[in-house]
């Protein structure tokens, strides 16, 4: 399934928009490097400084609506930046740590479904807490009325913390089970490409905190996954295609520095 006009379009002016507003308001904070900068050059100093800045915030300038731009098309509903709910019930609470104890000690193998279940059960039972989850990065209702709640990461996420990662995609689920017990709920981590190609991603890091087929999509997956198949790699053909038509806009920006 290829991506239609409407999404490239779409994709196109993300990028377009993000870097030229990143351009207009970047102000690279002061910080004397003489010996790198006398051996780099200030142009390539520069140019490291936006790089680092770019990706701090990569996710919510570009991944997210890049993901919305194709998602809008092949769900029914799609956003970002959503609020999984407001309240979770306090044997819910109980039942996650439950969850979460037995994980770290190695009791048992993570298995989704089965959580999933083990909370909608109690989902409703009890005193009902306010709580302030992680804001969802980007939230979707599919016509098979399945809603999905996705976490994107980086590429390389630390090692600790899928501990914190996974009790987020509970409480997600604890959320939204507590508005409406009987939903077709699904959390998820999403990791926008493989920094290690062409070796698979390592999963192991991950493997004993996370279902690896129910909670986790990495690169081609993922954006297939919003987009239809054979998105990633046409996305990286639009990425490509409008790095070489900013290029002289990109190098014009830099020149001030040389």
């Amino acid at each position: 399934m290829a991506l239609t006009k409407q999404q490239i379009k779409r994709v196109e002016e993300v990028l377009k928009n993000s870097l030229r507003n990143k351009f207009q308001n970047y102000n690279p904070e002061p910080s004397s490097m003489p010996f790198h900068t006398r051996l780099l050059g200030k142009d390539r100093m520069a140019l490291f400084s936006f790089i680092h800045s770019l990706n701090t915030n990569f996710g919510t300038t570009i991944f997210e609506p890049v993901a919305l731009a194709l998602a809008r098309t092949t769900f029914k509903e799609a956003k970002t930046q959503s609020v999984a709910g407001s309240q979770i019930s306090e044997a819910a609470q109980r039942v996650i740590q439950d969850i979460m104890d037995g994980l770290t000690a190695a009791n048992y193998e993570p298995n989704k479904p089965e959580e999933v279940e083990a909370i909608r059960k109690v989902a409703q039972v009890g005193n009902m807490r306010k709580v302030k989850p992680t804001k969802v990065d980007v939230w979707l209702h599919g016509y098979d009325e399945q809603i999905y709640l996705i976490d994107i990461k980086t590429a390389k996420p630390n090692k600790g913390g899928f501990k914190e990662f996974k009790r987020t995609l509970l409480e997600w689920t604890a959320c939204v089970l507590a508005e409406n017990p009987e939903a077709k709920i699904n959390t998820l981590i999403a990791i926008p490409y493989n920094p290690y190609e062409p070796k698979p991603y390592s999963r192991w890091t991950m493997k004993g905190m996370l279902d690896l087929k129910a909670e986790l999509k990495v690169a081609e997956e993922f954006w297939d996954f919003l987009g239809g198949e054979g998105s990633y790699l046409q996305l990286l053909d639009i990425f490509e295609r409008i790095g070489i038509e900013l290029r002289p806009e990109i190098d014009n920006y830099f020149a001030r520095y040389i």
